[in-house]
């Protein structure tokens, strides 16, 4: 008997009982269901949920694989045993087994954790309403750990990985249904409930926060770029190491050409929206350019570094092009009308610049921005939809 007719029989045997969607998540993970819709109108396209979200995987992993090497690097050279990266993207010294095996053994666990914690959680909501699994999780399983400190405790994890999904998701009916990204639900969760964990110059690099705790090792720092300009310090880091990602900061968030990559290939597989990542960075230079042009007169004060550093490298620091291109454009919570996606990047560019100058406590403005623009976006399209529906009215009455 093949494994196919094997399961068959399996999903007749679970029909009807409290594990039915449990056995069916794993069943659609392998084959594609031939079940149609019953009754109502239904479109003929070949791309599904699952579809849709393997692809933004894919877009996802050499993200994933390139962390894992650079939170090695990160580690080696805090400790003085590594040098920095004289040449450029596929230097030999940063592409190393040894970066990539402190790397493999600190990430893979947050995967592992985000993917069991978040998925039961799905899966036990679904067998208590009685609905299938939905996919949804397979990419804010995948998003979470790229966004958080490489050294954060499993446990934080485990438990703002459950208020995300709970809190963020299923409370409003589950995937499709919510107006807060979950990923960022998540990160909020984690940064105003263990702040000491997602902000400071110890939580960028494995192991600081551990030889921190000797005071003959209070020099070694792993501070990012945007938490140094905020404490009124210079940077040592160059244009090419930044766009390179040869920098501390969240696992995923530093190499701002994968990112570039993977915002190209999910435009071109009609998966992410090019007009809200356009209209976020358009946002983010208008606000850097006119921080820039006020930077002379406020000289001195706490703000100057941010104003005063060159607009365009707001770019490349930070969560901004990660958050831009896989959260901002999350087709639940984004903006749905083809204006309201140009408002909506607009003012998650905006904002996300102003909040990382206004905020020295907390240089990084992307994760507010785009909680903030979730709520408002049913706003903007109703407002546009309404507009819309005006004109059409009136061009009725002179018709």
């Amino acid at each position: 008997m093949s494994l196919k007719n094997k399961l068959h029989e399996l999903k007749l045997k679970y029909q009807g009982t409290k594990t039915e969607p449990l056995f069916n998540a794993f069943h659609t993970f392998l084959y594609t269901p031939n079940e149609v819709t019953h009754s109502g109108s239904s479109i003929r396209v070949v791309d599904d949920l699952k579809r849709t979200m393997n692809t933004v995987i894919m877009a996802l992993v050499p993200v994933l694989i390139f962390s894992m090497f650079n939170a090695g690097y990160q580690h080696f050279l805090a400790l003085g045993e590594i040098k920095k990266v004289s040449g450029g993207f596929f230097s030999p010294e940063f592409w190393s087994f040894s970066n990539f095996s402190v790397g493999f053994v600190k990430i893979i666990p947050l995967v592992i954790v985000s993917y069991l914690v978040g998925l039961g959680v799905e899966f036990l909501f679904a067998m208590k309403k009685g609905h299938e699994v939905e996919e949804g999780y397979l990419v804010t399983g995948m998003l979470v750990p790229l966004i958080v400190p490489v050294d954060i405790p499993l446990w934080m994890l485990a438990i703002a990985v459950i208020f995300g999904v709970v809190i963020g998701k299923e409370v409003f009916g589950g995937t499709g249904m919510n107006i807060l990204n979950p990923a960022l639900t998540i990160r909020a969760f984690l940064f105003f409930a263990y702040p000491t964990w997602m902000t400071g110059d110890k939580v960028w690099v494995n192991g600081l926060v551990e030889r921190a705790k000797d005071a003959n090792l209070d020099a070694i720092s792993g501070e990012t770029i945007l938490g140094s300009l905020a404490a009124g310090k210079e940077y040592m880091y160059s244009v090419k190491e930044m766009f390179y990602g040869f920098i501390p900061g969240s696992v995923g968030e530093t190499s701002t050409l994968l990112i570039l990559l993977a915002a190209l290939f999910l435009i071109f597989s009609k998966i992410g929206s090019w007009r809200i990542m356009l209209s976020a960075v358009i946002g983010a230079l208008f606000m850097g350019f006119i921080f820039n042009q006020i930077a002379p007169s406020l000289e001195g004060t706490k703000f100057y570094n941010l104003m005063a550093m060159p607009y365009w490298e707001h770019l490349l620091l930070g969560g901004f092009a990660f958050g831009v291109v896989f959260m901002a454009t999350d087709p639940v919570t984004a903006s749905q009308t083809t204006k309201g996606k140009w408002i909506y990047g607009f003012f998650i560019g905006l904002m996300s610049i102003m909040i990382r100058v206004f905020n020295p406590a907390y240089p990084e403005g992307v994760m507010l921005a785009i909680l903030l623009m979730n709520v408002f976006a049913p706003t903007i399209d109703h407002i546009i939809v309404g507009g819309n529906i005006k004109r059409r009215k009136n061009r009725l009455k002179t018709a």
